[in-house]
């Protein structure tokens, strides 16, 4: 059936500002009237699926076939200058021995990942992979390409449902001990600065690879210009106002 998409044509100025395409991620060449004129194209989408219901080399399979797809419609469109692609700090954090710090030139170890069969690990091994791929493939097409790593992004969200990671963020207040222990080592991000440091690395001239997100420090970002807005008070009181709201809490 057709999708609510009323909390997007509900935002502000959505009327004016805001068109829809209706598109499919398993058949690319559906975004190619979403890409045409434009010159900036925002890849953030990724079938989510911690559970695991397809196997690694079918969900990588998937999703780099319509990663390629998408970029060889923006190659071929000759308006599009940038492409900003959203990967994850899971195609960072991962490795053996474990890096005693995470920075851009960290990749996480697939193999590694495959065998400590860690939960999410398909997930890990695709977000990787898939990044890789953005990387050599707009190569391959002289397409300028740069990629954003968030950490766990948290704070206000305008869907109906709870997105995961604010969830994961968000387990002491749930009461979730099994989802909790993900936090001792986790680094979060909000999402308003998720959302303006992709705005500005579509607009800043030598933006160039990869840039992790991080509510703590990333210096590579920082040395940009980019300034993080929020803390992780900002972080939390927007995810507990609206799980409220949603009657989530």
């Amino acid at each position: 059936g057709k999708r609510d998409v009323s909390f997007l044509t509900n935002l502000p100025g959505a009327s004016e500002r805001l068109q829809i395409f209706s598109a499919d991620l398993d058949r690319p060449e559906t975004f190619a009237a979403a890409i045409e004129g434009c010159v900036g194209v925002f890849h953030v989408a990724h079938p989510l699926d911690f559970e695991e219901r397809e196997t690694e080399e079918v969900k990588t399979k998937r999703v780099v076939a319509g990663l390629k797809g998408i970029l060889q419609i923006c190659a071929r469109s000759e308006t599009v200058r940038r492409v900003v692609y959203t990967s994850s700090i899971s195609a960072a954090a991962f490795s053996y021995p474990a890096a005693g710090h995470i920075d851009e030139d960290t990749w996480t170890d697939v193999d590694f990942v495959r065998s400590s069969r860690a939960f999410g690990g398909a997930y890990f091994i695709t977000k990787t992979l898939a990044e890789r791929a953005a990387v050599d493939f707009a190569a391959e097409l002289g397409l300028d390409l740069v990629s954003v790593n968030p950490t766990w992004t948290t704070g206000p969200f305008i869907c109906s449902h709870l997105p995961y990671s604010v969830y994961v963020a968000m387990s002491l207040i749930f009461g979730d001990d099994g989802h909790y222990k993900h936090l001792k080592e986790a680094s979060l991000v909000h999402i308003d600065d998720v959302a303006r440091a992709h705005i500005h690395l579509m607009e800043y001239p030598g933006a160039k690879g990869r840039y992790i997100l991080s509510g703590v420090t990333t210096r590579k970002l920082e040395e940009t210009g980019f300034k993080y807005g929020n803390g992780l008070n900002e972080m939390f009181d927007g995810s507990i106002k609206c799980c409220k709201e949603k009657g989530l809490l």
